[in-house]
């Protein structure tokens, strides 16, 4: 049997609430503590799940709980405060994404932890999705041939601000949110890029980033990536949180449409399959695919603690996640092709 691991979660707001629900689907991870800085956020979600004790002090709660890891669920910037805290205390952390406002925090964080000798992961889990899965077992079974394009698109008019309303005030808004969701799963599917070329735009007057994105991405495969991003998009069909998708090989193609549905095209013809996610009780209807997700991301994060091995969203693999991110700010800034710089983490 394995080792069950004590921990405690830093930050009860909206996404907590959900990622807590999906810890307690897994068999040996034992939450004992919450944080939070409003003292009735940090009560009634320990009261909610069961947790013995709340904190509105992070640096206490690590000093009088005995932890095996925290999973910090909080706004970009206190990561680096927490996961930080975290590394002196030794203990291994779980950061939410956007791991970090900038390159080089997310540096010393990684450093930091390093320093330590404890790891430091990354929650990036619409790779975990069921049907992204399922399109990569597809993908990697050569059925299609030599990929050649891609297309990732996450596009929308969902009411994203109405249950969190602090993305509007966000100077960095759709790239630093969706979009490192999207280009996670573009290095998921098709490895790295070697260059890239980004265009943005604000179309809602009322916040202060941008809600629009699209991204030409040409990978070191030789892959042509177009990373589509939008909140600002009022469709025929609303896809809110689906990732849709389409891959073109030289013996076929692979999309993945609305409600989980995978089109495989071949020579011979065309097939289907549907990916459905594991459905929870606790999840949230608009978000049941990202909230099935959590799980199985969870569930890769507590046997890599167990084992001493390493999950996929390492904060050092990230870091080549949030290089895409923060290379797409510039190339929009400056109006050019960027290419980039290998990574320093490997």
């Amino acid at each position: 049997m394995s080792q069950e691991l004590s921990f405690a979660v830093i930050g009860c707001g909206f996404w907590a609430q959900y990622q807590i629900a999906a810890w307690q689907e897994l068999e040996g991870a034992k939450l004992v503590a919450v944080c939070d800085h409003d003292d009735e956020k940090a009560r009634q979600t320990a009261k909610k799940f069961g947790v013995p004790n709340h904190y509105t002090d992070a640096k206490t709660m690590l000093e009088r709980e005995s932890l095996d890891f925290v999973d910090i669920i909080t706004t970009v910037e206190s990561h680096a405060e927490f996961t930080q805290l975290a590394a002196r205390h030794q203990l291994p952390a779980i950061s939410q994404k956007p791991f970090s406002p900038d390159l080089e925090t997310a540096r010393q964080m990684i450093m930091a932890h390093r320093a330590a000798g404890v790891p430091l992961f990354v929650h990036e889990n619409f790779r975990w999705q069921a049907p992204i899965r399922r399109v990569k077992t597809i993908l990697d079974s050569g059925e299609i041939g030599e990929v050649f394009k891609g297309r990732v698109t996450f596009t929308s008019a969902f009411p994203v601000f109405d249950n969190q309303p602090n993305l509007a005030k966000l100077d960095q808004f759709i790239l630093a949110d969706i979009g490192s969701h999207t280009l996670d799963m573009v290095r998921f599917l098709f490895g790295e890029a070697a260059n890239l070329h980004c265009i943005t735009q604000r179309v809602n007057p009322n916040i202060a980033g941008e809600d629009v994105a699209n991204v030409l991405l040409e990978m070191h495969s030789g892959v042509h990536c177009y990373a589509e991003m939008s909140y600002a998009s009022v469709l025929e069909k609303e896809a809110f949180p689906h990732t849709l998708l389409l891959i073109e090989g030289s013996e076929g193609s692979i999309r993945l449409d609305h409600n989980y549905r995978i089109i495989v095209t071949t020579r011979e013809g065309s097939y289907r399959k549907v990916a459905t996610p594991k459905k929870y009780k606790w999840v949230n209807p608009d978000y049941a695919l990202v909230h099935s997700s959590m799980v199985d991301i969870n569930r890769d994060f507590l046997t890599a603690l167990q084992n001493g091995t390493l999950p996929e969203t390492t904060a050092a693999d990230n870091y080549r996640t949030l290089q895409l991110v923060y290379e797409c700010y510039r190339s929009a800034k400056m109006k050019q092709v960027i290419t980039l710089e290998e990574p320093i983490f490997s």
